[in-house]
């Protein structure tokens, strides 16, 4: 089972679209909105946001993220008041990069502390600002470098490197030992970084470079050249 994630927010709106956003990347991940007060008004409410975690939870955890301070101190309330407050996390992340990075974490089968990270590390991951050395540097920390492989591919899709394609070139890497990066322009960075390969701002017509090194690097240009070749099956 995957971790569960909720959206804290004052707004039911607010939340609503975060977990619709949310839902377009990680489609097997329970996402749950606690926005609002019981009558549609702005603020939170604590019995909507434990019901949210209550239905969230599927055995692996639940985090939740939240909009503003107030919103945090009834998840946390929410946390406190389970059996087994370990069981759940309150992150401190911004709310609609950092749901889309735990939710893609999620998808991918990490635990608990690894979506709670992926979260918490969305803050500085959407400008896609890195060096192409950096960002291959850091893309290979743990890969077994023993093959290389590099190609460039014309994204045709209508959207380009938005939010679900992001989400699909991410998770087509999942369970491959290989470390890969995408370019486009002057911007590199880790293909497995959703925020990151959003950032570049790829749209239809670019064109964009890849380069994946590790035992899986023929195979992880392969997944993202087939998905390319689909339009990220829009």
């Amino acid at each position: 089972m995957r971790v569960g994630l909720v959206i804290v927010s004052h707004s039911g709106p607010l939340s609503d679209g975060v977990v619709e956003l949310v839902g377009q990347m990680a489609p097997e991940v329970r996402v749950n909105a606690a926005g609002g007060t019981p009558s549609g008004g702005v603020g939170t409410d604590f019995e909507a946001t434990s019901a949210a975690l209550a239905a969230a939870e599927t055995g692996s955890g639940v985090v939740l993220l939240y909009d503003l301070g107030s919103a945090r101190m009834t998840a946390e309330l929410a946390v406190e008041s389970l059996a087994e407050p370990n069981t759940a996390v309150v992150v401190d992340a911004p709310l609609a990069e950092g749901a889309v990075a735990a939710a893609v974490a999620a998808q991918n089968g990490d635990d608990l502390e690894a979506v709670a990270r992926a979260a918490e590390q969305a803050a500085g991951a959407g400008g896609a600002e890195e060096s192409e050395e950096a960002a291959a540097t850091s893309a290979a920390e743990g890969a077994s470098v023993a093959t290389r492989a590099e190609s460039e591919l014309t994204l045709e899709n209508e959207v380009g490197l938005h939010a679900r394609p992001a989400a699909l070139l991410a998770r087509s890497l999942t369970g491959l030992d290989a470390a890969v990066t995408v370019s486009f322009g002057e911007s590199t960075t880790d293909a497995r970084s959703v925020l990151g390969v959003m950032g570049l701002g790829a749209r239809k017509g670019d064109r964009i470079g890849l380069r994946a090194t590790g035992p899986d690097a023929e195979t992880a240009l392969r997944r993202i050249t087939e998905l390319v070749e689909r339009d990220f099956d829009e």
